[in-house]
């Protein structure tokens, strides 16, 4: 199968010049997690954004400050196991789709599994495939905090605990962005610029004020937004089952639990694909 069957046609990019907030509308607007960057005016491809370069670069305001350089391409004509492939050796959800050095196409991790995985044959159980180190949280953890944890695990997805200890929620980096907003804030340092011996200069200070933005959060806990309605598959679900529950539900990630209902890992649709290049 090529990369011409499965990818998306219908580009949502934004344009350099441009800034955070033009980007994140975007985003937002259209449900996206990464954006092709263009230069204005034409459909040559200069870089990626998405919203994890938005989260960790709090202080830019502008696109081509922020966004990837380093650009994995693919074509229209090659196998979509060259994007698969692609996405696992570079650790990335989504590759732009170029032909004569213009975009054409974008092709994501999601892509792969809705358009091409849940059609193949493939009954590998998801325990092959699951991470086993899971993200998790006590569901009345306020959402700074939780965000820090998801941070530490650095992933994009967090699972949330009820005091019982079982699953009982799950939020994405969406989740926190959309409850977040960039405020800037002022620090004053002082700093003494005397040197010995001089009295009068010993005594005298330098005011450093260093203003620094930051995501600041509401003040919600993580049952207030993480999602309840969970679809969730067991270890011996099949790679292609998984899939098709990820098609029908449009979702990225579910948790697994063992033949005993406990939580023992969590799948996401960078995972699966793994499958195609074995």
């Amino acid at each position: 199968m090529q990369i011409k069957e499965i990818m998306s046609e219908t580009i949502h990019f934004i344009q350099v010049p441009g800034n955070r907030d033009n980007a994140l509308d975007i985003m937002r607007e259209n449900k996206v997690s990464g954006l092709p960057v263009v230069k204005k005016g034409t459909k040559t491809l200069v870089g990626i954004l998405t919203r994890s370069d938005l989260i960790q670069n709090p202080d830019e305001e502008q696109v081509a400050l922020i966004m990837t350089r380093d650009l994995i391409m693919v074509t229209p004509d090659d196998d979509v196991k060259d994007a698969a492939h692609q996405m696992i050796a570079n650790n990335i959800r989504r590759v732009p789709v170029v032909q004569e050095g213009e975009l054409v196409g974008l092709v994501t991790a999601s892509d792969l599994v809705n358009k091409a995985l849940w059609k193949m044959e493939l009954n590998e159980p998801a325990e092959n495939y699951m991470l086993k180190n899971i993200p998790a949280t006590w569901e009345k953890t306020p959402l700074k905090v939780a965000f820090e944890i998801m941070r530490y695990f650095n992933l994009k997805v967090l699972l949330a605990l009820n005091k019982d200890g079982k699953l009982s929620g799950i939020l994405t980096e969406s989740d926190f962005l959309d409850e977040s907003e960039v405020v800037s804030e002022q620090t004053v340092h002082n700093t003494s610029v005397g040197t010995e011996g001089d009295k009068w200069s010993w005594d005298s200070k330098n005011v450093l004020y260093v203003f620094k933005n930051h995501l600041q959060f509401s003040d919600k806990e993580v049952k207030d937004v993480a999602a309840s309605d969970l679809t969730i598959v067991t270890t011996k679900t099949s790679v292609r089952d998984c899939a098709n529950k990820m098609r029908q539900k449009k979702i990225e990630q579910m948790p697994v639990i063992d033949v005993e209902g406990d939580l023992v890992g969590l799948v996401r649709a960078s995972d699966l694909i793994k499958a195609i290049t074995d």
